[in-house]
């Protein structure tokens, strides 16, 4: 018999552990059923086939039933439930099932070792023991109790409390006949008794559209991949040797339709991809895409991992995104936060009462400059959410690469933090090895995978070796955003172009570095924000300056090392700093200039895809001579960019506004060489000279050159000479 202390704690939702109290147990050779339905007035048990086998008496009347079953093992029971006003309901006992994990997978899980955590954890659709359900689990090592609450049980906690695997500190519920589309969340007792506010499942697959936060049982993928053949290449091939350029783009704010909402995924489709493709990018990289429920936080303050965000639609619909990228021949990228997470209730801060995912002090485990919450890197289970979100992406939705945001917070405990703010490492450096050691275990999981996934870091300081492999010592990444180029670059084109000459120092003091890692040259979101204006508006001079210079700093940078990304709206050069609360400023397009600038990105896009003199060696030092680095009175820059078995491509750019003739300088070889580039043509806005599509060159490779103002040439030897 039940004492009064377990049915006041099965009343109260207090039982500690109710699949010890409710279900099916042995009692006088025979079994014996308990359930808790709340304000029923009578039980009758069957089998899950509908062969009666007892009625239950009720023990208390907040609906606590038990009796004797006619049944010769332990199996699971249905109840057919009376109430007070006449109705009747049926309901299969989830307390009657046993438990869906094993104990391998609370060994790997402790261990932080398991890489299939998202086939185990968060809501899944099953077959358990004869009944078809939802299964779930969560990590919650320091709660009293946790039930799985939801609009399928009245948000009532008293109703579905999990089992807990001591082991491992998960808890896990089958609900029988739970589907797909139901709305949960997790209500959770601190070990100090304290009910929490309901948390969201951190491995939900799908969540409900903001402000809404719960969480959503996902309908399992119906979607057929056709992209074989796109994987099978990046699988084959050196990344580093492959043209790489990026169409960065915020899913909420590139287009929307004609009631200024958000486009499906779908729709995406059926605009972005063509457009992308168009333009001769190789990538789309979206910023934060996971679910999110503040929208001026870009995505990066995210409290779903695992699950796309609602604001464009069903899960499937970005599988069927990444699928018609891959149809068209472009990848897709996704930016990955795992650095930090916002402290909204309903997320993963304070998650079982403890900080469970977070550093439990301040000084390692709250970022000032978000008022974020930090992720707990040194914890075997939090190293292991984070590692198996990555695998997630790469493997459900075949993401070709994830660009991992804020690196540089995370490899430095004093970022962004006073003296007596941080906490040094074991070794008195402020060098924050568990963070090292996390992205290294995460690069070597995801490239384990041996699917061409790449990663991608945002990381603006000197840290050493971050995209060498690990074995080598290093991070493991593939990329690295070159911040330096960057900023170098646009500092000195915001300069008037009479003192640019003082400064040439800013455009070749980056390939003194420029191949000690895998660079990306990053024009991103963070340069159009804030106040910063656009990339057209920090161009000195007057109207036609500014999109002139732009137009050439563009085909500099296309023919400078490195792979290359640029924002959404650049491409075009629009006027307003970017902002996510309405669409890009595509009327722009009416304008000439602004179709210049279009036509010179889609047109140097396709002769870095074609020339492989051009991004062969993006990573190599034998990829790049100078031909011109010291005319610093002239603001000419000149060099050339080769590729074994290939023509080499001479690259000539010019920050002045002076039209010069016969400007000489040496090519690397005599002959005639094709302009195959001017962004000073009057197709593209510009003044229209040049050389006449041709460059003669003496035996000694000397050249007399027309160098139009504010113009980048580009040229190659001409075969037909």
């Amino acid at each position: 018999m039940l004492t009064s202390d377990r049915i006041g704690a099965l009343v109260t939702g207090r039982e500690d552990d109710p699949f010890a109290v409710l279900g099916v147990h042995a009692a006088d050779k025979g079994f014996l059923a308990r359930c808790f339905l709340p304000d029923a007035v009578g039980v009758s048990a069957s089998t899950l086939e509908g062969k009666a086998v007892g009625a239950l008496s009720c023990i208390h009347d907040a609906g606590i039933f038990e009796g004797k079953v006619a049944i010769r093992k332990r199996q699971p029971l249905r109840y057919n439930a009376t109430y007070a006003n006449g109705t009747t309901y049926t309901v299969i006992d989830p307390y009657s099932f046993g438990p869906v994990l094993g104990p391998m997978d609370d060994y790997y899980i402790a261990e932080g070792s398991h890489l299939r955590l998202f086939d185990k954890l968060g809501a899944h659709l099953i077959d358990h023991e004869g009944a078809v359900g939802t299964h779930f689990a969560v990590w919650a090592p320091n709660a009293r109790r946790v039930s799985v609450v939801g609009d399928f049980n009245q948000w009532d906690g008293r109703r579905h409390a999990m089992r807990l695997r001591a082991d491992s500190g998960i808890w896990e519920i089958f609900v029988p006949n739970v589907g797909p589309g139901h709305a949960y969340k997790y209500e959770i007792i601190s070990g100090i008794g304290v009910v929490l506010p309901l948390k969201a499942d951190p491995f939900a697959f799908r969540s409900e559209l903001r402000p809404a936060t719960a969480s959503v049982i996902a309908e399992p993928s119906t979607h057929a991949w056709a992209d074989t053949a796109h994987r099978a290449h990046w699988k084959k091939a050196d990344a580093r040797r492959q043209p790489i350029s990026i169409y960065e783009v915020h899913a909420g704010s590139w287009q929307r339709d004609e009631f200024g909402n958000f486009l499906s995924w779908d729709a995406l489709a059926d605009r972005l991809i063509p457009y992308a493709a168009d333009m001769g990018f190789t990538h789309i990289e979206f910023m934060p895409i996971s679910e999110h429920p503040y929208d001026p936080s870009w995505g990066y303050q995210t409290t779903g991992l695992y699950a796309p965000s609602a604001r464009f639609g069903d899960p499937d619909g970005f599988a069927r995104f990444v699928d018609g990228a891959h149809l068209a021949g472009m990848g897709v990228i996704l930016d990955w936060v795992p650095a930090h997470f916002p402290t909204d209730e309903h997320g993963l801060a304070n998650f079982d009462g403890t900080a469970l995912y977070e550093h439990s002090d301040p000084r390692k485990g709250f970022h000032p400059d978000w008022n974020t919450a930090i992720y707990n890197f040194g914890r075997r289970e939090v190293s292991a959410f984070l590692t198996n979100n990555a695998l997630f992406w790469a493997e459900r939705y075949h993401v070709d690469a994830l660009r991992v945001d804020a690196v540089a917070s995370m490899l430095y405990l004093d970022y962004s933090r006073k003296d007596g703010e941080w906490i040094p490492n074991a070794d008195g450096g402020r060098e924050n090895w568990e963070a090292v050691d996390f992205l290294q275990g995460m690069n070597r999981a995801l490239y384990g995978m041996d699917t061409g996934a790449m990663t991608m870091a945002e990381e603006s300081t000197s840290w050493p070796k971050v995209s060498h492999p690990v074995h080598e010592g290093g991070l493991g990444f593939g990329f690295k955003w070159n911040m330096g180029f960057m900023h170098d670059t646009l500092r000195y084109l915001q300069r008037d172009a009479v003192h640019r000459c003082h400064h040439h120092n800013d455009i070749t003091f980056g390939l003194l570095y420029a191949f000690a890692e895998n660079y990306i040259l990053p024009l991103s979101h963070d340069e159009v924000v804030h106040g910063k204006g656009s990339l057209l508006t920090k161009m000195a001079g007057d109207d036609w300056q500014k999109f002139a210079t732009l137009r050439a700093y563009y085909a500099m940078m296309w023919g400078y090392p490195g792979k290359k990304l640029l924002f959404m709206g650049q491409e075009f050069a629009q006027r307003a700093e970017w902002t996510e609360e309405r669409a890009l400023d595509w009327h722009l397009l009416h304008q000439a200039p602004h179709r210049g600038v279009q036509s010179v990105v889609r047109d140097i896009n396709r002769l870095y895809r074609k020339k492989p003199a051009l991004h062969a060696r993006d990573c190599e030092g034998e990829g790049f001579e100078w031909l011109l680095v010291n005319a610093a009175e002239d603001s000419v820059f000149a060099w050339t960019r080769r590729a074994p078995g290939d023509r080499p491509v001479v690259v000539i750019s010019h920050f002045t506004p002076l039209l010069r003739h016969g400007y000489g300088m040496r090519l690397p070889h005599g002959g005639r060489w094709r302009e195959i580039l001017n962004t000073d043509a009057s197709d593209y806005g510009g003044s229209g000279a040049g050389n006449g599509g041709v460059v003669e060159a003496a035996d000694d490779g000397w050249a007399h050159i027309t160098i139009p103002p504010l113009a980048t040439l580009m040229l190659e030897p001409d075969d037909e000479q």
